[in-house]
């Protein structure tokens, strides 16, 4: 779209809202103050754009005990666009300060200069530095103060505004003058704006009761106009501000320049809107859609809730009603045996019950008749006085049994949370590392509330050769959930080699859990990880490579042994590496690990080599003999790039200032991959990974390069393991090599 289009769109937008069609009442909420929620009063412009009532910004430093109490405030007065607010007494700010309604320090008896103010920004909440003049480096925002303006008058347009001149009865006034800052009626302006004066060139608008300066004054440089543009603090400059003030080596554009570009971005931007009609008005309805289902749905929650909590309490009526029924019916069992205990206890008294029958039978003369009675009576008599003996209640008048412990589910439905449902974790792939274990670290969310547990949840989507639609093993697909974890990390062992995995995690708060992450997922290596560190013996230069004390990092610094070496460098001779190894061997099975090589680094070649030839190449001197002439010595040499033989007890590749080389394959290599990349020349090279991996098949003397971000093998090939094989890095110029974490501490642990 050209410069005039943008500008006739412009005009039509304006004239759209001055014809009504897009009435001033509708903007309401854009003029509306964050703090005080009323139309904007005086409104100043903050550094970060937002917009504040000149009033709120004082309070809001009394808020913050910080008041600057400045002698350059912005007010109202109709010849000036910034306010001035008479500074304080001393008398006033002695008793603010006696008070306690502003703190003393940064302030001194005697001075009125305030100390740096910082207020936070309503509108985007970064903090907004106003400097030692406070508010008297703001501007005031007269545009939106004039939309404001319009809208009260649009709001009380029934409210005419009366000529400022015309004695009573007032007229209604036609014009307003800028210049004289007066509101006239017809013949109050005629009168007043003769023709052939001065006054008669005055600026007039319709009637309004904003008066605004025709010429925007500088806030730091009071006597000068502003005329210019900053556009590393996006507002408006003097000449001065630029030639020596804060922002002499700011980029500015003049004032004309930037109307222009804000004036086309402003009518793009309001074009692109108003273009867009159609997909706001169906966002409205689709967001409107959203209120009702939110409606709908909030009222299906509040029914279950109430479902739930019924059953709730239906329970514990059940459970109350049934334990009620158990202490009644135990009490009466034992009230009933303790009053035939009582009544057994009241016959052993004199001429009551048992005695008072005994005695009665001892009345009898009949002999026979009296042995008949008496044997049994006697037997009573006996168990009355064995009772009497040994005393002990019929029954337990101690109800412990059916005393509940509560504790616990009081608890639980203390602990009940109805709105604390955390939002899910998300897994940092960056700290994540897998291999034939998988440390795995997620990151919280933002809600800083504190979450109880977490559960990591993983499963196998395919093993070698298999994508992940030909699941068929017992455990594919099959979600497995860890124990519960207590902290952003956990570690999930016994994953099989060469298989993708899919990894997710939730939190838990309150027996409330978050949804699932986002899966993602990762590919284990294809052989189990081989813990060593680098070996600070074996052939370690101490003058050119800087070991760690951990020994799982090696930095190669080109210092002034580099320096002395090149110094020697003649025909026929070279610089050698300096070669580091692991300090374990390998000699069966197949192994694997992962390393970065810092993307600054010169030149560093990583892979494998035999014992036997690292003997050789640590006793041979390598600043007097030529590789070109050593066909398999290992070095980044002219022999190297003619080609590997078939097979020999070592394989590097090369990596280096942002890029990985791999080396020449021969023409009767069996390496499909080799001749393929050797083909072309540019195929050699590749964008170095973030980590290489390597895995080494002892028995089946090979040797594999991969990306261990993404496990995609970079090169493979034939290798001698005729003896014992060690990790080997050999480095020239500045670099550095770091092993794996999980590597280094896998065998910190050995």
């Amino acid at each position: 779209m050209s410069d005039s289009e943008d500008m006739t769109e412009f005009a039509s937008i304006v004239e759209r809202i001055e014809r009504g069609e897009v009435p001033i009442k509708n903007i309401e909420r854009e003029l509306i103050c964050p703090i005080c929620k009323e139309l904007f009063t005086h409104p100043l412009i903050l550094p970060c754009q937002h917009s504040v009532c000149h009033k709120c910004v004082r309070e809001l430093l009394m808020l913050n005990h910080e008041d600057s109490f400045d002698a350059g405030s912005e007010c109202s007065l109709p010849g000036s666009p910034r306010s001035r607010v008479p500074s304080p007494s001393m008398e006033r700010l002695d008793r603010l300060v006696r008070s306690g309604s502003i703190s003393s320090p940064g302030w001194r008896r005697g001075s009125v200069t305030p100390r740096v103010t910082t207020i936070p920004c309503p509108g985007c909440q970064h903090d907004i530095d106003l400097g030692e003049r406070g508010i008297s480096m703001l501007f005031r925002n007269f545009t939106l103060e004039n939309i404001v303006e319009r809208y009260r008058q649009a709001a009380r347009a029934a409210v005419a505004i009366m000529c400022n001149i015309c004695k009573p009865p007032q007229q209604e006034a036609t014009k307003s003058c800028m210049d004289c800052k007066a509101s006239y009626c017809n013949e109050c302006f005629k009168l007043h704006h003769p023709w052939g004066t001065p006054k008669a060139q005055h600026e007039y608008v319709g009637p309004t009761t904003n008066f605004r300066p025709k010429v925007l004054m500088c806030p730091e440089h009071e006597m000068e106009k502003v005329n210019m543009y900053c556009e590393v603090c996006r507002r408006p400059v003097c000449h001065l501000c630029k030639l020596g003030g804060s922002h002499a080596n700011h980029k500015v554009t003049s004032m004309s320049s930037a109307y222009k570009i804000l004036k086309e971005k402003l009518a793009k931007s309001i074009h692109y809107l108003i273009s867009k009609e159609d997909q706001v008005r169906t966002q409205i309805t689709e967001l409107e859609v959203l209120i009702n289902k939110t409606e709908e749905n909030g009222q299906l929650a509040e029914r279950q809730a109430n479902e739930h909590f019924e059953r709730l309490f239906e329970t514990l009526q059940e459970r109350k009603s049934e334990m009620l029924r158990s202490i009644e019916q135990s009490r009466n069992r034992r009230m009933e045996q303790l009053r035939g205990q009582v009544e057994e206890y009241q016959g052993m008294l004199e001429n009551s019950g048992l005695v008072g029958y005994a005695q009665e039978v001892l009345k009898e003369t009949d002999q026979s008749c009296f042995v008949q009675t008496a044997k049994q009576l006697h037997v009573r008599i006996q168990k009355a006085t064995e009772s009497l003996r040994t005393f002990h209640p019929a029954a337990d008048p101690c109800f412990d049994e059916f005393v509940l412990d509560t504790s616990r589910e009081e608890m639980l439905l203390k602990e009940m949370c109805f709105g604390g449902v955390p939002d899910p974790p998300l897994i940092d792939l960056s700290n994540s590392r897998v291999y034939n274990e998988a440390s795995i670290c997620w990151r919280l969310s933002d809600d800083h509330l504190p979450t109880d547990h977490h559960m990591l949840e993983y499963r196998r989507l395919g093993g070698p050769g298999q994508s992940p639609s030909q699941e068929d093993g017992e455990d594919n697909g099959v979600w497995r959930a860890t124990d519960r974890v207590y902290s952003p990390s956990t570690v999930v062992c016994d994953l099989e080699p060469d298989s993708l995995y899919s990894f997710r995690v939730r939190s838990c708060r309150n027996s409330m859990f978050s949804p699932y992450s986002p899966e993602v997922t990762f590919h284990t290596p294809p052989a189990p990880v081989f813990g060593f560190l680098f070996s600070d013996k074996c052939g370690f230069s101490t003058e050119r490579l800087i070991l760690n004390k951990r020994r799982d990092t090696v930095e190669s610094v080109a210092g002034m042994a580099f320096l002395l070496a090149a110094e020697r460098v003649q025909t026929g001779s070279y610089i050698g590496l300096d070669y580091i190894i692991g300090d374990t061997g390998i000699s069966q099975g197949r192994h694997y690990w992962a390393f970065k090589v810092e993307p600054y680094s010169y030149m560093i070649k990583v892979g494998v080599a035999s014992d036997t030839k690292l003997i050789e190449w640590f006793h041979n001197p390598r600043d007097t003999s030529s590789p070109r002439y050593d066909h398999d010595s290992g070095h980044d040499s002219g022999s190297e790039d003619a080609c590997y033989e078939l097979s020999q007890p070592f394989t590097f590749v090369t990596l280096g200032m942002g890029k990985l080389i791999i080396p020449k394959a021969s023409s009767s290599s069996s390496s499909s991959t080799a001749n393929a990349q050797s083909a072309d020349p540019g195929n050699r090279m590749l964008p170095m990974p973030q980590r290489l991996g390597v895995c080494l098949d002892y028995d089946a003397c090979r040797v594999y390069f991969y990306d261990a971000d993404t496990m995609r093998c970079l090169y493979e090939r034939q290798v001698d393991c005729s003896g014992t094989m060690y990790p080997a890095f050999g480095l020239m110029g500045s670099g550095k090599v770091q092993l794996e974490e999980f590597l280094a501490s896998k065998r910190l642990a050995f």
